[in-house]
């Protein structure tokens, strides 16, 4: 391993732990350095975004993230949580078109993965997009809801989750 990601390794590290031990302000401050010593490095782009996300930075948030997903070198639980982080945060913004945009991608990138699904459903209620909106979530519970009174209705809910309007 070269001197340069040795360094790289051990800065990320210790701003992650920061992030981790509740001092997300430290974390911040490393991690913007870092990106400057450090440019096109999609994960530490990728933990800037996230530092910031957690102080409630969301539009200082964007340009990292967007970084990150540009870059390569994310692992693949990386690179998903960066599109979840971008997604919602977008739709926090109100930016609910890129939002949507975002999350549908995801999704059919990730399509086994319930949250990102969820902040798409979000997304789509803020565009007016409420049956589509409803139609994932009851879909997203009808498959992985253990609530044994929700499972005994599974069938209907993931009938309905087609069909919202449909009457017997």
């Amino acid at each position: 391993m070269s001197e340069k990601a040795q360094g790289r390794d051990e800065l990320l590290a210790a701003a992650v732990g920061l992030r981790q031990r509740g001092d997300a302000e430290a974390a911040r401050e490393r991690l913007v350095a870092a990106v400057e010593r450090f440019p096109g490095d999609a994960e530490v782009a990728y933990q800037a975004a996230w530092a910031h996300d957690v102080l409630g930075l969301e539009a200082e948030a964007v340009p990292y993230y967007e970084q990150a997903l540009r870059g390569t070198g994310l692992s693949e639980d990386d690179r998903r949580g960066a599109l979840l982080g971008l997604g919602s945060t977008y739709r926090v913004l109100g930016r609910y078109d890129e939002a949507v945009r975002l999350l549908r991608a995801a999704v059919m990138d990730f399509p086994g993965d319930g949250a990102l699904r969820t902040f798409l459903a979000m997304a789509l209620y803020n565009t007016g997009g409420h049956r589509e909106a409803m139609r994932i979530l009851l879909t997203l519970l009808a498959d992985s809801s253990s609530d044994p009174d929700i499972a005994r209705y599974r069938r209907a809910v993931a009938s309905y989750a087609e069909d919202l309007d449909a009457t017997v």
